[in-house]
């Protein structure tokens, strides 16, 4: 399997060719790494080789070589240095980059990557820093607390890696100049109160003037104000808890 790919860049722009997202612009060319999200070696140890960046994504990443020669990206968890060995199984061991179904899992344990589906591979709590915690089981269910505070339903069969991921200070970063931002592709946005009348509805008038029409839009002369999308209808019958306001 081919662990780095070159990631192609779009700029915000749709299959014709025009700017579908706004913002968007050059920036620095990437490689993409394949993340093993599924963890589908199983009862196979593998040993961290590398500790690495990854312009992808917040937290850092981690080689692993197996035994049978095999190497794969992971997420790397706090705590997880090189010359390490993690595993993922039933039968694992349970401490730090291990990946066990939840059923395993004690109450109060850190996790992350975990699955939604039994098979399609971890889906949520992959950011740098973040941690859910096994709550309860219930039948074929276990309760999982999100760092959002939401507790949610996720079937115990369902596997997910013990530990926090690394790097928690990642959210106090400052970018620091206007470079750090045109590096990531983020180009810059203008208010369009500051256009002129013929590049934004809310363009023109005389000195500092607000949006000036009885309903505010976008450039592009939508609504930009109150409920302009349909409501999807998400089934809440897998959340226990609300997440905190």
């Amino acid at each position: 399997m081919k662990l780095k790919n070159i990631l192609k860049k779009n700029s915000g722009r749709d299959v014709s060719g025009q700017v579908a997202v706004r913002h968007q612009g050059g920036r620095h060319k990437r490689y993409y790494r394949t993340i093993d999200f599924k963890r589908n070696k199983y009862n196979m140890a593998g040993k961290v080789t590398a500790i690495e960046y990854d312009p992808n994504r917040s937290s850092d990443i981690v080689l692993i070589q197996y035994e049978d020669g095999d190497k794969r990206y992971v997420l790397r968890p706090l705590g997880l240095a090189l010359g390490d060995t993690i595993m993922s199984g039933e039968n694992a061991e349970i401490k730090t980059g291990n990946s066990l179904p939840l059923r395993i899992l004690a109450v109060g344990t850190p996790v992350h990557n975990i699955e939604l589906t039994r098979g399609k591979g971890g889906q949520i709590v992959r950011s740098a820093g973040n941690q859910a915690f096994v709550m309860a089981r219930e039948g074929d269910y276990v309760n999982i607390k999100l760092p959002s505070g939401e507790v949610r339903k996720i079937r115990s069969e369902n596997y997910a890696t013990i530990g926090q991921l690394g790097k928690p200070e990642w959210k106090d970063k400052v970018l620091g100049k206007a470079g750090a931002s045109r590096h990531r592709g983020i180009r810059p946005s203008v208010r369009g109160v500051a256009m002129s009348p013929r590049s934004h509805p809310h363009g023109g008038g005389e000195g500092r003037s607000g949006i000036g029409l009885k309903m505010p839009k976008t450039y592009a002369g939508r609504p930009a104000v109150g409920k302009t999308r349909k409501k999807k209808k998400y089934s809440n019958k897998y959340i226990v808890k609300r997440r905190k306001s």
